[in-house]
Parts: C-alpha cells; structure tokens; sequence
C-alpha cells in the first residue's frame, strides 16, 4: 500500500505569500488523514492531488488559529458536495466543545455526523492497519504531538524452506505468508517454519509546536519522518523556545536523536521569505533535513 506526505500548509502565526498556515495530509491507499486545518486549508486541497472528501479523519495540534481555523470552512465545504459520511476530529482537552461550537456556527445545520474526540497525552486509537498515539507536546497551550504507526508485517517468507518441507508452490505459500497454519502429509506447519522475523510498519512523526521536548525524542524513535517545528534559526533561540517553538538546529538535534530517516522543518516565521538559513542549520546537524514547502510530497516507502 503506498503512503504519501502532503504538505498544505508550512507556515506558522498567519498565512503569508510563500506559505500557507498548518496543514498536513497522509493519504494511506484510499484514505486521507489531515493533521491540523489552519485558515484556507479547504483551498489548498483543492489545488493539490487530493480530494477533501477522502478525508475521513482530521487530528489537531492544538488550539491557535494558525492550526483548526480552516475547520468551520471546511466541514461547511464538505456538506455543500453531498456528504454522506461521518467525519471524525480529534484533538486535546476541549475538542469536543470547539466543534459543538463551529458546527452551530450561522444558520449552518450539518446534514452528515460529525464525531469529536477529546485525547489524553498517552492515548492510542487503532484503525485498520495503524494506530495513532500521541504524547504531549513542549507548547504554552495544551498541545499534542501525533504518530501514525503501521502494524508490523510479516517476516520474509523463505521458498527454499518451504519447498524442503514439502509444501507445493501457490495457495498454501500465500496462506503461510499472511500468518496462517497449513496442514500438509498430516503435518502442522505453522507460519514462523518458514517467515523470517516481523518486520515493522512505517512510522510518521508530527511534532506540534513545540520547544525542544526530550520526550518527543523515543516518542519519535526510529520514524521514517519526523514533521518537526522550526519556527526560527538559532539566532532567535532564546524567542522561539520562550513562545514554545524550535530553531531549525534544535529540531535536527531532536532527529539525530531519535535515529529518525528524514526531518522535514516545518511552521516557518513569515520573516523568512526564503528559508534557507534554515535548511542549511538543520542539515549542519542532521544532513537529511528538508524544509518543507507548500504541495511538496513525498513518498514513505516501505523498508526491505
């Protein structure tokens, strides 16, 4: 199954020319997960690859305008194109009642059901073939940081093994190789006879704003990405982590320490009209940083 990163919105306070406010899709197969829903978010979907009514499931950071004002457009939007299915958002402490608010907002009456969750640092919500946990972030508000971890596959499945007890190529290959035991000659063969160890799922990690959090350091571990906050360079550091962000050299610092395959910088300052400066901090620290741009995609593969 593929796995694609959409990035909507990189910038971070308010939108600016170059960048859009926080806004990030990972579209797993068919299924479209958004990660925050800043101001015009509805409008960069539509000018991007996806459609917004593959998106089941919205999560959001927390509660400034830059990361959920673009939900009251967008659920309107969702109605006025026939929805049918139920959407579901979740979010910290006090979601539930934000989104009973938004969706009495006007004279709009949804006419499909919309789900609010209110999540704890430390919740899990399993869903066909991942689950995402989250962990409190390092911000001046309740904030929370989001991984979406795949289930582990199974282990390579070894033919010469297979074809030494006996068993014939086709079905019963296919059988052993999504975990299930075959009878054959009056002999149980079961799975681990012929599949090597469990290999893990992909790992996406989504930081929140957030100042360097030694916690998002195992909560991280091992990620294919890590989506991290990098509001400033390090000549605004002591600003930055007094606001409850990172400079781009703490967010790589945070990467290597987490033994993460590829950092991607995001929530840019407007100042930076080009963010460079930063690009160039983070990989000082840890070489694969990238600073995110709105529509850049990139594909999370699975590993051998």
């Amino acid at each position: 199954m593929q796995l694609y990163i959409y990035f909507l919105g990189t910038g971070g306070s308010w939108p600016s020319s170059q960048r859009n406010v926080s806004a990030v899709a990972i579209k797993r197969g068919g299924e479209v997960i958004l990660f925050d829903c800043g101001e015009g978010t509805q409008r960069q979907i539509q000018k991007s690859k996806l459609s917004y009514m593959q998106i089941k499931k919205i999560f959001i950071s927390h509660y400034h305008g830059d990361h959920f004002l673009g939900l009251p457009g967008f659920i309107q939007t969702l109605q006025l194109n026939d929805r049918e299915e139920a959407l579901h958002i979740y979010g910290p402490e006090g979601t539930i009642d934000i989104v009973d608010r938004i969706i009495h907002l006007g004279f709009f009456k949804p006419s499909y059901e919309i789900v609010a969750y209110d999540l704890n640092p430390g919740d899990k919500i399993k869903f066909d073939g991942y689950e995402i946990k989250c962990i409190e972030a390092c911000h001046n508000v309740p904030t929370l940081a989001y991984c979406l971890q795949e289930n582990e596959r199974p282990g390579r499945f070894n033919k010469k093994r297979a074809l030494e007890l006996g068993i014939p190529e086709g079905p019963l290959f296919r059988k052993l190789q999504k975990g299930k035991s075959i009878k054959i000659d009056g002999k149980i063969i079961v799975p681990d006879m012929v599949l090597g160890p469990p290999r893990p799922g992909r790992k996406i990690t989504i930081s929140g704003d957030t100042r360097p959090c030694e916690r998002l350091i195992e909560f991280a571990r091992k990620s294919d990405v890590l989506i991290h906050d990098a509001t400033f360079d390090s000549s605004l550091q002591d600003k930055a982590n007094e606001y409850g962000h990172s400079t781009a050299q703490q967010a790589a610092e945070i990467a290597k320490k987490a033994e993460v395959d590829n950092l991607f910088l995001t929530h840019i300052s407007p100042r930076y009209r080009n963010a460079e400066v930063l690009e160039k901090e983070a990989k000082n620290v840890f070489p694969n940083s990238k600073v995110a741009k709105d529509f850049m995609e990139f594909e999370v593969k699975l590993k051998k």
